[in-house]
């Protein structure tokens, strides 16, 4: 319904352009912005592989990803994009679930379907700083830990809805409402009811703060609500031989089953390009009953990129890690190590590491190489995942 409703909206937009036949000034503007428009071009060709222990079978999958779309130049302040994506298997290299079963799960299926088609206004004189969304669109707020695409998978997640941001000075206010996920896979896309609502202020000392609310609700799934309310800050201090790093959030979770806390602190260090890190994650726990959950965030991000708690346990999660990363030679290195037990109790899950290697060529070239080793103790099997990736960006 919110994608018919799109395009009728286009439809008496286009109409209002000029389409219809008026002033010669307005189709010369409407030409105008749609020869001002911008194509949008997005190639990534992706081997993956997946070794658990106790499955006789790796999972091995080549993909590639293609977005193709059009963003529209402005027109009394409003433009237009529509962007199509598609995900095929190269070369028959399909030896994975959910394309074949008894393989593990590599979430990267065949799929063609529309990734984003909205309108936008981006204000004018009177109302400078509002920007306003509807249709299907890409969100992402803060770190995306709550809010975001999951743009590490082929098939991004992308919402239906309307989203209103206004900026003024150091003060930014964003909110939305959302009819429904499209997910990383067909069997994520969800009818929903949800309200997002963030503000950011820049000024804070330092870096900004966040004050969030995300109120989720899923249609026709009994005892789905959601509610989440929290406060982030993000900051970087110059001192004499180094930029000292610090981040600080926490969150209250309400959901019908009982009430959870989320915790995340970091401190980190930049010396001579070199970025060193230790925070620790908690996704709390209710008595063992009930977890605190992150159902719209990029979870591959966070908690290992091995992917064990994409749901957290219900004894919830501790996860403390270090990070170093930097560059060589014009390479991204990174390595992460993980520690992960549970919040409530005392079950030692598992630990991981994981090492990132890409590197950009020239602006719009991206090759990559990225390892994920989960070693289990009271949580899952030992796991083993391996990435190659070259990627266009146009």
């Amino acid at each position: 319904m919110m994608m018919k409703n799109a395009a009728i909206a286009a439809g008496v937009l286009l109409s209002a352009l000029g389409v219809t036949g008026t002033a010669n000034a307005e189709d010369d503007a409407f030409i105008t912005a749609l020869k001002g428009g911008t194509p949008l071009l997005n190639m990534r060709l992706r081997y993956e592989e997946v070794d658990i222990d106790g499955m006789a079978d790796e999972g091995q999958a080549l993909t590639l990803r293609t977005r193709l779309g059009y963003q529209s130049g402005k027109f009394y302040g409003f433009d237009v994009m529509g962007e199509f994506e598609d995900t095929r298997i190269v070369g028959q290299v399909d030896n994975y679930a959910p394309e074949q079963g008894g393989y593990p799960i590599i979430a990267d299926p065949e799929v063609t379907e529309l990734n984003r088609a909205a309108i936008r206004y981006t204000g004018s004189d009177a109302l400078e700083g509002l920007v306003a969304t509807y249709g299907r669109q890409r969100i992402i707020y803060d770190n995306a830990r709550f809010v975001g695409n999951v743009g590490w998978r082929q098939d991004e997640q992308t919402f239906d809805g309307a989203k209103l941001d206004y900026g003024v000075g150091d003060l930014t206010f964003s909110t939305a409402y959302l009819t429904q996920v499209n997910g990383i896979t067909p069997s994520f896309d969800a009818n929903t009811s949800h309200y997002l609502f963030n503000a950011s202020w820049a000024g804070a000392p330092g870096g900004s703060l966040s004050a969030y609310g995300y109120l989720l609700e899923t249609d026709n799934v009994t005892d789905s609500d959601n509610d989440t309310f929290g406060l982030r800050y993000a900051g970087a201090f110059d001192l004499d031989s180094l930029k000292l790093l610090l981040t600080l959030e926490g969150a209250q979770q309400e959901v019908d089953a009982g009430d959870t806390e989320y915790y995340f602190a970091e401190l980190g260090a930049q010396i001579a390009g070199v970025t060193v890190k230790v925070a620790q994650e908690v996704l709390g726990s209710d008595d063992g009953t009930v977890a605190f959950q992150t159902p719209l965030a990029t979870k591959h991000a966070f908690n290992g990129w091995s992917d064990q708690f994409l749901a957290t346990p219900d004894d919830g999660l501790e996860d403390t890690f270090v990070s170093v990363g930097g560059k060589l030679a014009g390479f991204k290195l990174l390595a992460v190590f993980h520690d992960f037990k549970s919040n409530e109790g005392s079950t030692d899950y598992g630990t991981e590491t994981n090492v990132l290697v890409a590197r950009p060529i020239g602006k719009n070239y991206v090759v990559g190489l990225k390892y994920a080793d989960y070693s289990a103790d009271d949580f899952k099997s030992d796991t083993r995942k391996y990435w190659a990736w070259a990627e266009l960006k146009f």
